[in-house]
């Protein structure tokens, strides 16, 4: 099979993506091939290319939001059936057993998998997943649009939730790639929320009045009122101490990103004072991705996507490491099962 791999890491214009052949995996007894349809470009595929994540292992094939239909199961595999339409998200597995699954926080497990990063992921033409890590996809979306809910959504959403954003409230967004405008849809559409966008790119800002936004300015703008929440999208630290220094008494400010460039010194009485929170965000549990999915359901969110030929895969992260990517970065492959 078709598949793209992290040969070293290196910045992404010295081309640490290569197109290879694979032999085509087998599914695990709990495991279920799937042949990907769409895969969609997460910064954090970024990150591994360039080396800021470190790679697990050599010649990872990245990509962790992955639609598909099933086209094998393994021996013990039995909630899907052969062509059913199916998510493979960030999560891969968790050991079920340490203080943190246990207590159902599964996202900080001691022992966790990462599709694109422990396995391999969906930057190729087949991928296999545990059965009970995968998510079941509506009928009706196309493949492409669906692509970016599995891992831009589901952190978007968690992300949401971290910031303590409550129904009709204020919440400001500090970049506006992928997993931002879907969680600021979700504000809007199910929260009542107004938001207001900060980041750099023009087509961004623009992209988020479209969306709904109240506004949109750039990453150090002032705030048009208080924030009673945040959440820090963008992978600069340097944008923190301005996103703290947003909200409104006792506002939270969550951080997204599995990565996070180094914060600068934070001046306490005006950025930390007045009981602001500051917290981080983790992965994510099954718990939020179906939380989400029945959301973006019932809401009819859609994302704006950008589509690319499997081929051009490098290009795709390039184009994101560029900001030249407006919405969501997606891979196509083919069409069924």
């Amino acid at each position: 099979m078709r598949a793209w791999v992290v040969t070293e890491p290196a910045p992404i214009s010295e081309g640490p993506l290569q197109l290879t052949e694979l032999p085509r995996p087998e599914p695990g007894q709990d495991e279920v091939l799937v042949r990907v349809s769409a895969c969609g470009v997460c910064r954090t595929d970024l990150h591994l290319a360039e080396g800021d994540l470190p790679p697990k292992r050599p010649r990872t094939v990245p990509g962790h939001e992955v639609v598909g239909h099933v086209a094998a199961r393994g021996a013990d595999a039995d909630r899907f059936a052969v062509g059913d339409r199916v998510g493979i998200a960030w999560l891969r597995r968790t050991c079920g057993r340490c203080r943190y699954c246990v207590r159902g926080d599964e996202n900080l497990c001691e022992r966790p998998e990462f599709t694109g990063w422990d396995a391999d992921g969906g930057y190729a033409e087949y991928a296999v997943v545990p059965e009970s890590f995968a998510y079941p996809l509506p009928p009706g979306p196309p493949d492409v649009s669906l692509a970016p809910l599995l891992c831009a959504g589901i952190i978007g959403y968690r992300s949401l939730r971290r910031s303590g954003l409550r129904a009709g409230g204020v919440l400001g967004v500090y970049g506006y790639g992928a997993s931002a405008h879907l969680a600021s849809q979700i504000a809007i559409r199910d929260m009542g929320a107004r938001v207001h966008v900060f980041t750099r790119a023009p087509e961004a800002r623009q992209l988020a009045l479209s969306h709904g936004c109240t506004s949109a300015g750039d990453s150090f703008d002032p705030t048009p009122e208080p924030l009673d929440a945040a959440i820090l999208f963008a992978p600069a630290g340097e944008i923190l101490p301005a996103a703290l220094r947003a909200l409104d008494r006792g506002g939270t400010l969550a951080c997204a990103g599995i990565y996070l460039s180094d914060i600068p010194a934070l001046h306490y009485a005006e950025e930390l004072f007045y009981e602001k929170n500051l917290v981080s965000v983790t992965a994510n549990t099954r718990a939020d991705g179906r939380a989400f999915l029945a959301a973006a359901d019932r809401v009819h969110l859609r994302p704006t996507v950008t589509p690319y030929p499997f081929e051009q895969a490098d290009r795709a992260l390039a184009d994101l490491a560029a900001d030249r990517v407006t919405g969501a970065a997606v891979l196509e492959l083919s069409d069924g099962p």
